[in-house]
């Protein structure tokens, strides 16, 4: 029987329990890991505020807590880590509450609420000094939720609580950011309080490992990080994309900080001014007023604090006015390092061992060879039955003496705290050319140098309760009797011009089945409608209507339209856009998207990878979501991210997706929505399964669980217009 996964504020499909894929512990294992990860980063910093009355935020990094959390994938620490794609939700009940100790007693200025869907109608904002007794700074009884809520209070204290007492759905409360501001708020043509470096290209003089890439000190999630390789000087530096005046630079630095560092600006990359230096850093979080303009910010690094090299969690930059919001999606190379030398992958395809591996309806089969497939959406574990002790371990053979470079190994939540890497040549005697204790999960590239013709991973420290898994093990190196793995295509380079595909739906009456497939039948997640076969879509003035109505068909009260490109039309990488114009009423759910290709030769969802170009919900037509979708992130849970902006409904806009192996930036219009990288998604998330053929589906739902009920307000008919779709390459 197939079931939905599906949460709400996110589009799932059906997925079949009986075919390959992580067990039921992914996802949430998965986040507790992030969560961990930026709450530990609260306690190494040290915060150096303003000299000056400008606004300050206090609380993001912070310890906070809650009286409940919905699960696992949703604590409170996610309210307070800067990153606006992960959150706190509650348990369904009120009252609920969520408070951040700010380490000091504060003077607050400004609360700033980014709400999800499931909001609090009537709250309080309270401090405290001791988080026992509370006084009360804030309240309503008629909260309207929304994105950028932001309350002007006046009081002080160490500890400041958001207290809820009635909620807008049947969920609990649940909010994306929750920001404590102290100082002054910030007033046209003074420095604002934006990050006008979050998401813009970030490149650097080294990067320790492909897991420390320049990008994830500009990707708003404090626990990514950038680091730099051992020596003096390094820089980072990041493309506003325009000139802009910059007033002000925020460092959050790892342990491995710099005690001399300039920072500099440049319009054209080349030349450089510095606007700012000292020898005399002490790390931690550094807040800096700095005057200057520039496209191209730089942190130049002198003089280093440890053996090791530089090290930024984010590197922030505030600018007068409102920051450009044009950002192009990077056409330069990752900044992953390359092999070392002449090395290539020697264990593509290679005979496998492992200790034990598991072959039942939640993994089936997570077999040794899948680790070595090339497929980031397969992978090997150990069996439940026996497997989930220590040891565990998982060899290639690799066919003939190599000599090893570089392991990466790509991670499921089942991951080794503590494990060797070794070689040998007969599979008997092993000799370990790597060693740690101190494992994180997720993606860890390994320089390593050792000769054998088997490599092994031996776990001997499990992080959970669970066995060892493994999604990727590559082995890098020379000799050995490699098989190279089917060329990838090229990435295009934007802009991209060549048109390959388009519809602009100026002839004819109805969609033009040679390009569209119509997808009858009813929707996922709740919905209430019935996908008519062409019965509710139409050309009509150059554009195809896809129509929301209230009638009768399939045992349903609604009726709309669902059409896709699987029969005629997929494409790996490129410009995918489409110019559409939104209908408004609560319960609808228009969206255009992209399904991986292989779901149709029967690889179950999420495995085969989900791209939410565009989703928008109707009652609250003035945010647009993107969102990706993979076995370690999906749902809820998803990688993705929400842009409010103008009423989407008022006029056609043109939603956007500009993808290749390294990125994908998602746009409304020329505004950026979300920037993914494949080095932050795989080091932070989990694999990024989005490097083979996708195809194109738009659609019109009526209700579930991400938009909500409909209700006497809702009008039908409802109509989704959409005025052309083009691909590029």
């Amino acid at each position: 029987m197939d079931w939905s996964v599906s949460a709400p504020g996110h589009r799932s499909v059906r997925f079949s329990p009986g075919t390959s894929g992580p067990s039921r512990r992914t996802l949430r294992y998965g986040i507790i890991a992030i969560a961990v990860a930026a709450m530990l980063c609260a306690y190494i910093v040290v915060v150096v505020t303003r000299a000056n009355a400008a606004e300050t935020l206090l609380s993001q990094g912070k310890p906070t807590t809650a009286s409940s959390s919905e699960s696992a994938a949703t604590p409170a620490s996610s309210a307070t880590d800067g990153n606006a794609g992960t959150r706190w939700s509650s348990a369904f009940s009120v009252p609920q509450w969520i408070q951040v100790d700010l380490g000091s007693q504060q003077s607050i200025s400004r609360v700033a609420l980014n709400w999800e869907t499931a909001y609090a109608t009537a709250f309080t904002i309270q401090t405290s000094n001791d988080a026992s007794n509370w006084t009360q700074i804030y309240s309503t009884t008629s909260g309207a939720g929304g994105a950028n809520v932001s309350l002007s209070v006046t009081g002080s204290g160490r500890y400041v609580r958001l207290n809820a007492t009635a909620k807008n759905t049947q969920y609990g409360i649940s909010l994306w950011e929750f920001q404590i501001f102290g100082g002054s708020p910030s007033t046209p043509g003074s420095c604002g309080s934006a990050n006008a470096a979050q998401g813009k290209t970030a490149t650097a003089s080294s990067t320790e490992n492909a897991g420390t890439p320049a990008s994830s000190a500009v990707d708003g999630n404090t626990g990514t990080r950038w680091s730099s390789a051992a020596s003096d000087p390094q820089w980072l530096r990041v493309d506003l994309g325009s000139v802009q005046s910059i007033c002000g630079v925020t460092l959050n630095w790892e342990a491995a900080y710099a005690t001399a560092y300039q920072i500099q600006t440049s319009t054209d990359g080349n030349t450089w001014t510095t606007i700012y230096t000292t020898t005399t850093s002490t790390g931690g979080v550094q807040n800096l007023n700095v005057t200057g303009s520039g496209r191209y910010v730089r942190m130049n690094g002198t003089a280093r604090a440890t053996q090791w090299g530089y090290s930024l969690w984010e590197f922030q930059v505030r600018v007068t006015g409102v920051p450009s919001t044009t950002n192009d999606t990077p056409s330069s190379p990752s900044q992953s390092p390359s092999n070392p030398g002449n090395s290539v992958l020697l264990s593509y395809k290679k005979p496998a061992v492992a200790s034990t591996s598991q072959n039942d309806s939640n993994c089936n089969p997570c077999t040794p060879d899948k680790a070595f497939d090339n497929d980031p959406a397969s992978r090997w574990a150990t069996s439940p039955d026996n497997g989930w002790v220590d040891p565990g371990w998982i060899y290639v053979d690799l066919g003939a003496q190599a000599h090893i470079t570089q392991v990466v190994l790509q991670w499921d939540p089942a991951y080794a705290v503590a494990y060797q890497i070794q070689t040998s040549n007969d599979a008997a005697n092993w000799t370990n050319i790597y060693t740690t204790t101190t494992g994180k999960g997720f993606k860890e590239t390994l320089t390593v140098n050792g000769n054998g013709r088997y490599v092994r991973m031996y776990g001997t420290q499990r992080s959970n309760g669970y066995g060892y898994s493994i999604w990727e093990f590559k082995v890098y190196g020379t000799g050995g009797a490699p098989t190279q793995p089917p060329a990838p295509p090229a990435d295009p380079v934007f802009p991209a011009t060549n048109l390959v595909w388009s519809d602009e739906f100026n002839t004819g009456t109805n969609v033009d089945t040679s390009k569209w497939h119509v997808d009858p039948g009813t929707g996922q997640n709740g919905e209430i409608q019935y996908y008519s076969n062409l019965a509710n879509t139409s050309i009509q003035g150059g554009s195809l209507v896809i129509e929301a109505r209230k009638e009768t068909a399939g045992g349903r009260d609604y009726t709309s339209g669902r059409i896709n490109t699987s029969t005629s039309f997929t494409t790996q990488y490129g410009r995918v856009e489409a110019r559409i114009k939104v209908p408004k009423g609560n319960g609808l759910w228009p969206a255009f998207w992209m399904m991986g290709a292989d779901f149709l030769q029967g690889r179950p969802w999420p495995y085969n990878g989900e791209i939410d170009i565009m989703e928008i919900l109707g009652r609250n037509t003035n945010e647009v979501y993107s969102t990706l979708h993979a076995p370690a992130y999906n749902g809820g849970g998803g990688y993705g991210q929400k842009l409010t902006t103008v009423d989407l409904s008022a006029d056609y806009h043109v939603y956007s997706v500009e993808w290749d192996s390294k990125h994908m930036t998602f746009r409304v219009d020329n505004t950026v929505i979300l920037v993914a990288n494949k080095d932050t998604v795989e080091t932070t998330r989990g694999p990024w399964v989005y490097d083979h053929q996708f195809y194109l589906i738009l659609n019109l739902a009526v209700g579930g669980d991400f938009p909500g009920p409909i209700d006497a307000s809702t009008p039908f008919p409802s109509r989704m217009y959409v005025d052309y779709v083009r691909v590029y390459k």
